[in-house]
């Protein structure tokens, strides 16, 4: 967004170009939320980074928690004093928070609580593909879904009211493909915040057994009534009056509508904004008036399942087909093509003379360069990988971490074996240690460490397993546009904060051996991890220096740029085969270059040169 002010200036019926994240947060804003938490999450970022640029003037206290758990605790905490609070991950950010979530059901709300997630289909920054709708199913809570930016806004209106009717919070899930499109939003009212006051309810808000019994009772309750909510809710659409049917919600819904424009198909779409608890009387009564149904949903097969069990139990004969019959994939974001050729396919139509390629596209892929991610020019994170390597640990297993750091995972660098989820590397490498009594090395960083490496330090030191375990701090959570952490020294709205330094949490958690080194410099790095090798338990190093980019963005801005002196080099090609540097690529004559519009003069590589050969600047190359 070129000026974020406009979430909180822009009038009511006015109409501006907003990322759908953006659009999120001016729904939050229009809702009168008053108390927003995140940790960090790509496709979710964006949520709270909008809202943090006006903040104070908006009167919302905005939170970059530690994790997600705690996020959804702080929310929690608000809205069970009246307030109307949101918390914001992205999907695999609710497996954290999913403890305190399958319980707050249980207690409920009183000012209004929406919990986003946003789900990765095809994976392009997650782990994996998992679908969140599932969550609601099992903590008994609301889903909605919208499927494009304005109804990303405006539904968020929708989601508080239906949290406060029912004292219930809701799921409001996204996906990659709504997060990041952009769309003209029109805005409307902002409502007033409300004013704070907790009242005690011992029976419903302290979960003994004796209670919590209780409290499961009239939460499933809760969720029959939901039932007419969801069967009245206006944004459960039907769109023209086809024989065949599609049931679909989110963004498989803009699939389907290209689809049938594309092909031409006579369909009646019914797109489902309440996902749980399922509007069943408005099914029904579609599924009576149309033969076949197709259900087309991205990921997994839940409103499929569900609506099959549902016709069944009503005795209901319609044909329905599902992933299986419409050989949709159960992986990965759903495309024009495929929606198209089911359609096709339902309709008993030859699906071969669809032709959806274009020409031109299809040149322009063969002639644009593959871009594969890689650590960018000067990353402190490189040098840190480097001295790994050049350190000489033999045989060592590699445990890396969710973050921008996981790509020293890819050659040169390739340190890196296993990657399994957030704060992982701390316990993986503890059973790796004692399973094989080979040297591990552990490498989290500095965010990731707050968030959920330290209970599986202190087992590392209650239980003596033998690691190293390389804290990389640049300082900020890079890999999601810089949000603060405990460890940067900057609150959510970047002032100066307490910062807690990762060696004294470390200390703090009984381990003995921990130093603190700037990765720059080479030697002290390989030597303390030499060092650290010898140390019978497990040991922390945090390899400290500031994010380049984040850097740059300061008033010391980047560095000259550096040059290679074509007589020196000997064209071993050490800089481009085992360091990496995106801005170092392969010349004339079989000699490494230097590109000046990628150096940020960080100098590293000048200190690797076995024969002295870089330095100076790019004029002189």
């Amino acid at each position: 967004m070129g000026n974020p002010r406009v979430l909180i200036d822009g009038k009511p019926g006015s109409k501006h170009l907003l990322l759908g994240n953006e659009a999120i947060a001016r729904g939050l804003i229009e809702g009168g939320v008053s108390v927003a938490t995140t940790y960090p999450g790509t496709p979710a970022s964006e949520i709270v980074d909008s809202l943090a640029a006006v903040a104070e003037e908006a009167g919302i206290y905005v939170e970059y928690s530690t994790n997600e758990k705690v996020a959804l605790e702080v929310a929690a905490g608000a809205s069970l004093s009246g307030l109307r609070s949101s918390t914001s991950m992205k999907m695999v950010g609710l497996n954290v928070a999913a403890d305190a979530l399958m319980t707050l059901g249980y207690l409920g709300v009183r000012g209004g609580m929406v919990i986003i997630t946003a789900d990765d289909p095809n994976c392009y920054s997650s782990q994996n593909e998992q679908d969140n709708r599932y969550y609601a199913l099992m903590a008994n809570i609301p889903c909605l879904e919208p499927s494009n930016p304005q109804e990303a806004k405006d539904m968020l209106l929708d989601a508080y009211r239906i949290s406060e009717e029912l004292e219930l919070p809701v799921l409001y899930r996204s996906v990659t493909r709504l997060s990041h499109s952009r769309r003209p939003v029109v805005f409307g009212e902002i409502a007033r915040p409300r004013r704070a006051e907790f009242s005690r309810d011992y029976e419903r808000f302290v979960m003994v057994p004796a209670n919590a019994r209780a409290r499961h009772v009239a939460l499933l309750e809760k969720m029959e009534a939901a039932k007419g909510i969801s069967d009245s809710y206006p944004r459960n659409e039907e769109l023209g009056d086809g024989e065949l049917g599609i049931i679909t919600s989110g963004n498989a819904f803009n699939y389907v509508m290209d689809a049938i424009e594309k092909i031409e198909a006579d369909a009646s779409v019914l797109k489902l904004g309440i996902v749980h608890p399922l509007p069943e009387g408005t099914i029904l009564g579609f599924l009576g008036e149309h033969s076949p149904v197709l259900i087309i949903e991205e990921l997994e097969p839940l409103l499929e399942m569900r609506i099959r069990a549902l016709a069944n139990e009503n005795s209901i004969g319609t044909k329905i087909l599902g992933k299986r019959e419409l050989s949709l994939p159960r992986h990965g974001e759903l495309s024009i093509k495929q929606v198209a050729l089911a359609i096709t396919r339902a309709l008993g139509r030859d699906p071969g003379g669809l032709r959806f390629e274009n020409p031109a596209l299809s040149r322009l892929d063969l002639e644009i360069p593959a871009r594969p991610p890689v650590l960018c020019p000067g990353c402190p994170h490189r040098a840190s990988f480097y001295a790994i390597r050049a350190s000489g640990i033999r045989d060592a297993v590699f445990i890396t971490d969710i973050g921008c750091y996981a790509l020293g995972s890819l050659p040169p660098l390739s340190v890196g074996d296993v990657l399994l989820c957030m704060g992982a590397s701390a316990g993986l490498s503890a059973g790796v240690s004692k399973a094989t009594g080979k040297p591990v090395v552990g490498i989290v960083g500095d965010s990731t460490f707050f968030h959920a490496s330290i209970p599986a330090l202190i087992n590392a030191v209650y239980n003596r397993h033998r690691y190293i375990y390389v804290v990389l701090d640049n300082m900020t959570t890079a890999m999601t546009n810089f949000q603060p952490h405990p460890g940067s020294g900057l609150d959510s709205l970047g002032r100066p904060a307490k910062r807690i330094l990762i060696e004294e949490v470390s200390k703090g958690c009984g381990v003995e051996f921990v130093k603190v080194i700037d990765p720059f410099d080479f030697e002290s790095a390989v030597g303390a991890l030499r060092e650290a090798l010898a140390f019978d338990g497990p040991s922390v190093l945090v390899f400290r220096r500031e994010c380049a980019i984040l850097k740059a963005r300061k008033a010391e801005g980047r560095g000259p740029p550096l040059s290679i002196d074509r007589f020196k080099c000997t064209g071993c090609l050490l800089c481009i085969n085992r360091f990496g540097c995106p801005a170092i690529t392969l010349g004339e004559g079989g000699k490494p270059s230097i590109d000046a519009m990628l150096c940020n003069g960080c100098g590293f590589c000048a200190l690797i040169c076995p024969q002295g050969a870089i330095g100076g600047s790019a004029d002189e190359d």
